[in-house]
C-alpha cells in the first residue's frame, strides 16, 4: 500500500510543482518529512501567501502553500483573499489535529475548516477520510488551475499523513476554453463596423498570456488601448504609440476617456472597476461595447453591451486574423519630465531610467501610483505586479515570489519593489525571508512618513482630517539591517541615482528608505 504521504508528493510533481511556502507548525510537521522539494519559509502566513501569488502569477503554474491550522488560516486571509482577486493558482493545505482527538475540541483544533477561507477560495475542503486526501489534492490542482483561476484549500489531519490509501490516477487535463466562432464573429463585426474602436485590457490579458496578440490586433485593427482601472498586470506595452493611458475607477472619468470612440472592447477585466459611486453611463451612449474574458462573473455583471466567454489570448488571436486593417489616428500616452526633486515621481523617472534592460516592477505604492503611470512605463510581457484586491502586504513578499522564479532561470531578471512606507509594514518581515534565500530584489520604498492615499482620498467624503495616517518615525534602514538585509537611506535629491545604481547592481537583497515630500 502506499501512505497518503507518499500519494500526494506524487500529486505534487505531476502537478510541477517544486517548493513549499510556509511557516512551520505543530500539526503540519508529518507533511514536511522527507520533503521532495525546498521549503520556502515565511515569518507570517500573509507573507507566505504573498511569495506562493507572486511565484505562480510569474512561472504560470501552480504554487503550493501549508498553513498551521485555523491561526495560520486566519493570518493568511488578507493575502488569501488578493490571491483570488489576482487570480493566482495557489493550493493551500492547512494542518488540522488528529482525527481520534477532533470531537474534544484540542488545542490548535479548527472547528469548520473549510468554511474558514470561503468565500475566496475556488474549492474548500476537508476529506472525510484520510484515504481522500490524495484525491481531494488532485481535484484541488485542478480547480485551481481551471480558468479563472484561483486559490484552493485543503484541510489535513495530522496523523492522516500516516495512513495507507491507494495510489489515485494523475490526470492530465485540459482546461482551456475557446471562444466560440459566433462571439468572435460579434466582436469582430463590432470592431470592423467602427471608425474610432479602442481596446480596453486587464488582467486576464496577461493571465491568458495575450500580451503579443493584443498588440496584433491594436495594430491590425488600428484600436487605442487602454488599461483597465486597477489593472494589477501588464497589459500593453505603454511606451507603444497607440497606447491611449489608464482608466481611472471613476464612472464620469471613464465615459469622458472613452467618449472620443464608437466601439469598446473590453478584454479580461470587468466593465468597470469603479472605487466611489457614480451616476449616469457606464461608458459613452453613442458606443457599441462588447467584453471578451474568461470569467463568467465579468459577463454577469456587465450593465449593457454583450459579452464572449473564453480564453482571452485566444479570442484576441482569432480577432487579429479576423478583422479588418486600419491606420491609427487615435491619441498617444504621454510621459512627463518631472523636477529633480525628492518626488515619487522624480523618483520613478530615475529607476525608469537606471533600471537594467528586463527588469519587473512590483508595485504597491498607492500614492505614487499616478506619478508612475506618467514616468515608469511597463513596457514588456510578465513586467508588472501589482495588488487586485486593494489590500496591502502583497507586493513585498510578492516581489520575493516573482524573483524566486527569476533565479531559477538562465538569465534572471532584475525585480524592483516599489512600496509605499504604509504598505510595507504589512509584511515587513518578508525581509528575512529575502535574506535567508539571498533573493535579489531591490525595494524601494516611497516614504512620506503618512497614509497619503487615504488622505488625499478623504475628499471624497468631505473630509479635512484622517486620524491615523501619521507614519513619523518609521526608520526602514534599521528595520532591513535587523533582518540582515543591506540599506540606504536617501533624503537627498543627489543620491537619488547612486543609491539607486548601487541597489541595481547587488547581487543580493537591498533596500533604500526614499524620502519624499
Amino acid at each position: 500500500m502506499t501512505s497518503v504521504r507518499e500519494a500526494a508528493f506524487a500529486v505534487f510533481e505531476h502537478f510541477g510543482v517544486d517548493r513549499l511556502f510556509g511557516n512551520p507548525g505543530s500539526t503540519e510537521l508529518p507533511m514536511l518529512k522527507g520533503m521532495p522539494f525546498p521549503y520556502v519559509m515565511g515569518l507570517n502566513e500573509a507573507v507566505v501567501m504573498g511569495m506562493a501569488d507572486g511565484y505562480a502569477r510569474a512561472s504560470r503554474k501552480p504554487a503550493l502553500v501549508n498553513l498551521h491550522s485555523a491561526a495560520g488560516t486566519g493570518h493568511s486571509l488578507g493575502n488569501l483573499f488578493t490571491a483570488w482577486k489576482n487570480n493566482a493558482p495557489v493550493v493551500v493545505t492547512a494542518g488540522q489535529q488528529a482525527r481520534s482527538i477532533l470531537p474534544y475540541d484540542p488545542f490548535l483544533y479548527a472547528e469548520r475548516p473549510s468554511e474558514f477561507p470561503r468565500p475566496y477560495v475556488k474549492y474548500s475542503i476537508e476529506p472525510a477520510r484520510a484515504q481522500d486526501v490524495p484525491l481531494a489534492l488532485m481535484r484541488a490542482f485542478i480547480i485551481a488551475l481551471t480558468p479563472p483561476m484561483g486559490p484552493v484549500f485543503v484541510s489535513i489531519p495530522v496523523d492522516d499523513w500516516e495512513r495507507d490509501c491507494e495510489m489515485p490516477g494523475l490526470p492530465d487535463i485540459d482546461a482551456l476554453t475557446v471562444p466560440s466562432a459566433t462571439g468572435v464573429e460579434r466582436l469582430s463585426t463590432m470592431l470592423d463596423s467602427a471608425e474610432r474602436p479602442a481596446l480596453v485590457l486587464g488582467n486576464g490579458v496577461a493571465n491568458s498570456g495575450g500580451w503579443a496578440c493584443a498588440i496584433a490586433l491594436a495594430e491590425k485593427a488600428g484600436c487605442a488601448v487602454f488599461a483597465a482601472p486597477y489593472a494589477a498586470r501588464e497589459t500593453f506595452p505603454e511606451d507603444h504609440p497607440q497606447f491611449a493611458g489608464f482608466l481611472n475607477a471613476w464612472r464620469d472619468q471613464i465615459r469622458e476617456a472613452l467618449d472620443p470612440f464608437d466601439a469598446i472592447l473590453v478584454a479580461g477585466a470587468p466593465v468597470f472597476t469603479y472605487h466611489v459611486e457614480g451616476s449616469g453611463p457606464h461608458w459613452p451612449e453613442h458606443a457599441s461595447l462588447m467584453a471578451l474574458s474568461d470569467d463568467p462573473q465579468h459577463l454577469a455583471a456587465l450593465p449593457g453591451g454583450g459579452g464572449v466567454l473564453g480564453d482571452v489570448n485566444e479570442g484576441l488571436a482569432q480577432l487579429a486574423e479576423r478583422t479588418n486593417a486600419r491606420e491609427y489616428s487615435g491619441p498617444t500616452h504621454q510621459l512627463i519630465d518631472p523636477p529633480a526633486e525628492m518626488t515619487a515621481a522624480y523618483v520613478l523617472k530615475r529607476i525608469a531610467a537606471l533600471r537594467p534592460e528586463g527588469s519587473i516592477i512590483v508595485e504597491e505604492s498607492p500614492t505614487a501610483r499616478g506619478p508612475e503611470h506618467q514616468t515608469l512605463p511597463i513596457t514588456r510581457e510578465g513586467g508588472f505586479y501589482s495588488c487586485a484586491s486593494g489590500g496591502l502586504g502583497y507586493s513585498l513578499p510578492g516581489a520575493l515570489g516573482v524573483a524566486l522564479h527569476e533565479k531559477d532561470s538562465e538569465k534572471p531578471d532584475k525585480v524592483i519593489a516599489i512600496l509605499g512606507d504604509g504598505a510595507s509594514m504589512y509584511t515587513i518581515q518578508g525581509l528575512f525571508t529575502a535574506f535567508q534565500e539571498d533573493i535579489p530584489v531591490s525595494f524601494i520604498v516611497l516614504n512620506n512618513s503618512a497614509y497619503a492615499a487615504l488622505t488625499g482620498f478623504s475628499g471624497e467624503f468631505g473630509m479635512n482630517h484622517v486620524p491615523g495616517c501619521d507614519l513619523t518615525g518609521l526608520d526602514f534602514v534599521k528595520l532591513a539591517e535587523g533582518q540582515g538585509i543591506e540599506a540606504r537611506r536617501v533624503d537627498d535629491v543627489d543620491e537619488i541615482d547612486s543609491s539607486i545604481e548601487w541597489s541595481f547592481a547587488a547581487g543580493r537583497p537591498t533596500l533604500i528608505d526614499m524620502r519624499i515630500k
